[in-house]
């Protein structure tokens, strides 16, 4: 897996690169991260990357030009290119897992008021990590690279991420540690008591409520999705 990011501003991956997980994705060579100044690629004298918008308004923005040649410079057959943008479909966990099969994807970062409608030719995928709006695209790329990293094959065992939140559109259940007794709060005995298929049960049970209380909309969708694999099954 590659993956290369196009931003104005690179120092802001040096943490995220050299640490925890994806440091030691990246030293044992299953994924490869590269951060690209799309400003290197301007053909302007003084490397502009942005302009007034036509027709007036607030902000600048983002030439197409650099970006274009920046992309053309890095791409490859293999290339996926994800435009981060707050108009772009809502970032989920099935997305990521999407994501980490492919070969080698382009992250391109906005800043400023926004891209060149034009821009947007050039992304397969157009990525939004919420409802609000942060100063560029630095960090909800940082947010991709994070999990769809984790996701690659050998970074993490298989079983750690398959039992997470989200999948089958459920949530995680809770989990403990020493001490048994901590401040009168206590761990659940079942946990503590060996039985495998009832911890099993237990933990599937606070994960139908979890969700039930806190994330309603999965809990629908997992019905929707077992409906529909029901009436399939009957034809």
């Amino acid at each position: 897996m590659k993956i290369d990011v196009l931003s104005l501003f690179p120092e802001m991956y040096d943490g995220i690169l050299n640490s925890s997980i994806i440091k030691r994705a990246i030293n044992k060579k299953l994924v490869t991260i590269n951060v690209h100044n799309f400003r290197d690629y301007s053909l302007s004298p003084h490397k502009k990357v942005d302009d007034y918008p036509f027709g007036g308004g607030e902000g600048m923005v983002l030439m197409p030009q650099p970006i274009f040649d920046a992309v053309d410079a890095i791409k490859t057959p293999d290339s996926y290119i994800i435009l981060m943008t707050p108009k772009g479909v809502p970032y989920k966990q099935s997305i990521a897992y999407d994501l980490s099969l492919k070969k080698h994807i382009i992250i391109i970062c906005g800043h400023y008021e926004g891209f060149d409608e034009r821009i947007r030719s050039l992304a397969d995928l157009e990525v939004s990590i919420g409802d609000y709006i942060l100063t560029g695209g630095e960090i909800p790329s940082m947010v991709l690279i994070d999990s769809i990293t984790r996701l690659v094959d050998g970074v993490i065992e298989k079983e750690s991420h398959e039992k997470e939140s989200f999948n089958n559109n459920l949530l995680d259940y809770p989990v403990y540690t020493k001490p048994v007794n901590f401040r009168g709060m206590e761990v659940p005995s079942v946990l503590l008591s060996g039985h495998h298929k009832n911890i099993e049960n237990y933990r599937y049970e606070q994960q139908l409520e979890m969700t039930k209380t806190r994330r309603p909309d999965l809990l629908e969708k997992r019905q929707w999705h077992e409906k529909t694999i029901f009436c399939f099954k009957r034809k």
